[in-house]
């Protein structure tokens, strides 16, 4: 897909047009124009340094997202997941890293388009969202990460 970019750092194996194809599916089930997507796969290391340089946190996160849209139905904006990040999440939640990826790709989306995590209520909110795109979705993600 033509607006939407995977780009896996060195050493991380992530099927790029899995992520697309996921991509499109999320947009259209939230009826979203897709104007452009990128999503980068990087090791937590790289995570620091992006939450340092960024955020001006420095500690690793799953996830972090950059919007450059101001209109909630645009998906304009920029994905970053820390695949160790995931894996180990995977293991805690008892889920399989393909999930827990699927999981991520959405949360990501759902960023994008305004949902907020930060109150005990917004994340509430997100989450039942979340949740009903990755059930419906789920069947894409076997085989997102690649297995070296």
């Amino acid at each position: 897909m033509k607006n939407v970019f995977v780009y896996n750092e060195k050493g991380i194996r992530v099927d790029k047009k899995s992520v697309q194809s996921i991509a499109k599916l999320i947009a259209a089930e939230l009826k979203l124009y897709l104007k452009s997507l990128e999503f980068n796969f990087i090791s937590s290391k790289t995570m620091i340094e992006v939450n340092k340089n960024y955020l001006k946190h420095n500690y690793s996160t799953d996830i972090i997202t950059f919007d450059y849209s101001d209109e909630k139905n645009i998906l304009d904006g920029e994905i970053f997941i820390s695949v160790q990040d995931a894996v180990e999440n995977s293991k805690k939640y008892h889920v399989s890293a393909d999930n827990e990826l699927l999981r991520l790709i959405t949360h990501g989306i759902l960023h994008l388009i305004g949902f907020d995590d930060t109150t005990g209520a917004k994340r509430k909110k997100m989450k039942i969202v979340e949740n009903d795109v990755i059930q419906k979705f789920q069947k894409f993600a076997k085989g997102l990460l690649v297995k070296k």
